[in-house]
């Protein structure tokens, strides 16, 4: 089974911007040499403790550094741009660092209604018109449009992906012919049915399913790893999050809510916490149960080299 990683260009408390984005350029390294298949980056408009909005840029200094992963956008907000604009930078990486490259694309805002406008006049005008922008990508990443040509022009295609976290994403992706990527560590539906319903029908494409994981050398580390970002999605229900992403000494003098406990609750159960063995038997099942290709995996912790060990764990038992 193939494993790939997602990241989020997440800034700790007591971090810069320019310390995040440089340890985003090096996770992806240390992943190159580690075998990972691809290495996606997200796209987050005005949110604390995210410093990836503009991932299209970061994915050339990576690709300057990396040999053999795939590189590629989760995801491109695609109603904020016109398809030629996004074809021709991804071809612009295409021909830059040759047949890796992947354009995921979604359809949700990325940020709150402040960024939203400030990023589109008609934000929720061009939701409505994604079968048009798709159809349009689409064509000008086969050069399949008549009369436009998208430069620069290269030998090889950047390949699509759809995004999603439900069963109209995926009803989405199966009747455009676009391989889909389910986010299931931020959905609340049922993974099988979701991934059923992008199968029922035989010119499906690949799947990749992303899950949120922290792996540890003891469960006991990896609990500790994990609580800073269990607390503080918790803390997001109720508007008292961190700027960034928190120590563990940082939550650790939080007292929650029984709201945000109850918020804590659920969203451990979207993650995968545990030693190498119990995450490999975790990600396995993914597999049996769903018949997947790939998994694409989430980890945000306060400590860089934290989430570099969990990786290399994974690495290491898969």
């Amino acid at each position: 089974m193939r494993i790939s990683i997602l990241d989020q260009a997440p800034i700790s408390t007591h971090m810069t911007a320019e310390e995040a984005l440089g340890n985003t350029v090096k996770l992806a390294s240390v992943a190159d040499q580690l075998g990972f298949t691809r290495f996606w980056l997200a796209e987050h408009h005005g949110m604390k403790g995210l410093s990836s909005s503009a991932p299209e840029v970061t994915l050339g200094a990576i690709g300057m550094i990396t040999k053999e992963i795939r590189l590629g956008s989760g995801a491109t907000l695609l109603p904020y741009y016109k398809p030629l604009k996004v074809a021709e930078t991804f071809n612009t990486l295409l021909v830059l660092h040759g047949d890796r490259i992947d354009v995921g694309i979604g359809r949700a805002p990325g940020g709150d209604n402040v960024a939203s406008e400030a990023l589109s006049d008609n934000y929720l005008g061009h939701v409505f018109k994604m079968p048009d922008l798709v159809s349009e990508l689409k064509a000008l990443l086969m050069n399949k449009r008549e009369n436009l040509k998208v430069m620069p022009d290269s030998q090889h295609k950047v390949k699509m992906w759809m995004l999603g976290t439900s069963e109209k994403s995926a009803i989405f992706a199966r009747d455009n012919q676009l391989n889909y990527c389910y986010g299931e560590f931020m959905s609340g539906q049922s993974t099988g049915e979701v991934l059923s319903t992008y199968k029922a029908d035989s010119n499906k494409g690949e799947i990749i399913v992303t899950v949120n994981a922290f792996c540890g050398g003891t469960y006991e580390e990896a609990e500790r790893m994990a609580r800073p970002y269990l607390v503080n999605q918790a803390l997001k229900s109720t508007g008292r999050e961190f700027s960034g992403i928190p120590s563990f000494d940082e939550v650790s003098a939080i007292e929650l809510t029984e709201e945000e406990v109850a918020e804590l609750n659920k969203v451990r159960d979207n993650v995968i916490i545990g030693d190498a063995d119990f995450v490999r038997d975790k990600l396995m099942a993914y597999q049996r149960t769903y018949g997947v290709d790939e998994l694409m995996i989430v980890t945000i912790t306060h400590d860089f080299t934290d989430k570099v060990n969990s990786y290399k764990r994974i690495a290491e038992v898969m």
